[in-house]
């Protein structure tokens, strides 16, 4: 049976004009949740709003215009969207961005923008809720990393960093407050269609493309399904497909050979 009542439950999502994060609010709304969707375009995010209420009529969706690396900002816009529409009960990180490309060729910026996106990203949203949260004794709190996350790739040394640490975040960060009733995840997607990664297909270096394979991104509303799912049954990871739950359970036990497998790949590729 789900743990999550979502009728009436403030669900923040930042990333939530696109991508898996729009997905996710959907999903939520659908549910009968209250939403205040976070990311720094208002213009999308006005779209994003206005199209989950015309799918759902009856969705209180609330937007938040604001830059989730900055911490000041996003801890008084959460503050304000916790007045407007209630404690907040479930809190998805979804807002990220990715640069790959060669780490002999990327600029430090590069590096730098990532850690502060994808990492800090995360990490003062959660800050801003977590208190709360553990206060009042639950609620939930799911970050997105990768299956760059789990294994080191060729050409994401900057953003694999970032989603490793995201993954320690979350991980260390369990241990600490599902004693308090608050519900930890950490969600591991490979690549999804989304427009993240049309924009960083223009970016990644042929050994990256031959790691991936022909493997096929999935759906966004795939892996919203699975972070919903995850929310519900309060697990610690979360994928949204076998084959990134094989990694997952793979690398640890025999990382050699996903070394071997990559190496041969970027020597073909070469």
């Amino acid at each position: 049976m789900p743990h999550m009542r979502w009728q009436g439950a403030h669900v923040v999502v930042t990333g939530g004009s696109s991508g898996i994060g729009e997905a996710v609010a959907r999903e939520v709304a659908r549910r009968g949740a209250r939403l205040t969707l976070v990311a720094r375009g208002a213009d999308r995010l006005d779209d994003a709003a206005q199209a989950i209420r015309t799918a759902a009529p009856s969705a209180v969706v609330g937007v938040a215009a604001v830059d989730v690396s900055d911490r000041e900002a996003i801890g008084d816009a959460l503050a304000r969207a916790a007045d407007e529409r209630g404690d907040v009960e479930v809190l998805v990180c979804s807002a990220g961005i990715t640069r790959p490309g060669r780490f002999l060729e990327l600029d430090d910026d590069v590096f730098r923008s990532m850690v502060e996106v994808d990492y800090f990203g995360t990490l003062w949203p959660v800050r801003a809720v977590a208190p709360g949260m553990a206060a009042r004794g639950h609620g939930s709190i799911v970050g997105v990393s990768s299956a760059a996350g789990l294994v080191g790739v060729y050409g994401y040394s900057a953003y694999g960093a970032a989603k490793f640490a995201v993954r320690g975040l979350l991980e260390s960060l369990r241990t600490e407050l599902v004693p308090l009733g608050v519900h930890v995840g950490c969600a591991f997607p490979p690549d999804v269609d989304t427009p993240m990664l049309a924009e960083e297909e223009a970016f990644k270096p042929p050994e990256t493309k031959a790691i991936a394979g022909s493997i096929k991104p999935l759906a966004a509303d795939r892996v919203a399904a699975a972070i919903v799912a995850g929310i519900d049954e309060r697990r610690a990871e979360i994928y949204a497909d076998v084959a990134t739950r094989a990694l997952a359970r793979t690398v640890a036990t025999a990382p050699g050979v996903y070394r071997r497998l990559f190496d041969r790949r970027v020597r073909q590729a070469g």
